[in-house]
């Protein structure tokens, strides 16, 4: 199993690297399943949370709630965002009870660098994905 502190740790060094230009933060969620939050610079409103199993690495970002979404334009939603999901490179659409995520798994063989690439990819995604839905939100 992934060993989610070690991760973090390495983590915060690239985060704060300036020669990578693409600044985050790490902050660990203390709880019984070991949760990691990373604070995109200019991104603070779309955190991604980390997760790992014995099975994988889990990335997931949180869009909005169902009772967001404009009255009659629930269809509208769910219809745009299948015919995105293929279109959208390393990430995938979901619905946990009322919250609308997206979010991208590795393999907990992943190397640092891979886990990095999700992070930008799925922020990258995320932003894209809030103002492509933005028109059917309250």
């Amino acid at each position: 199993m992934v060993d989610i502190n070690k991760v973090a740790l390495q983590l915060v060094d690239i985060g704060n690297d300036a020669a990578r230009g693409f600044p985050f933060e790490v902050q660990p969620i203390p709880g019984e399943q070991e949760v990691l939050q990373i604070i995109i610079e200019d991104r603070e409103e779309l955190p991604i949370f980390i997760s790992a199993t014995e099975e994988q690495i889990l990335c997931i970002a949180y869009l909005f709630k169902e009772d967001e979404i404009e009255d009659g334009m629930l269809a509208e939603v769910n219809n745009s965002m299948l015919l995105s999901n293929i279109s959208m490179p390393l990430s995938s659409f979901a619905k946990l009870d009322s919250q609308y995520v997206i979010y991208g798994a590795l393999s907990v063989n992943s190397s640092l660098e891979d886990i990095v690439h999700e992070i930008e990819v799925l922020s990258g995604n995320t932003t894209e994905a809030i103002e492509a839905i933005s028109e059917f939100l309250n």
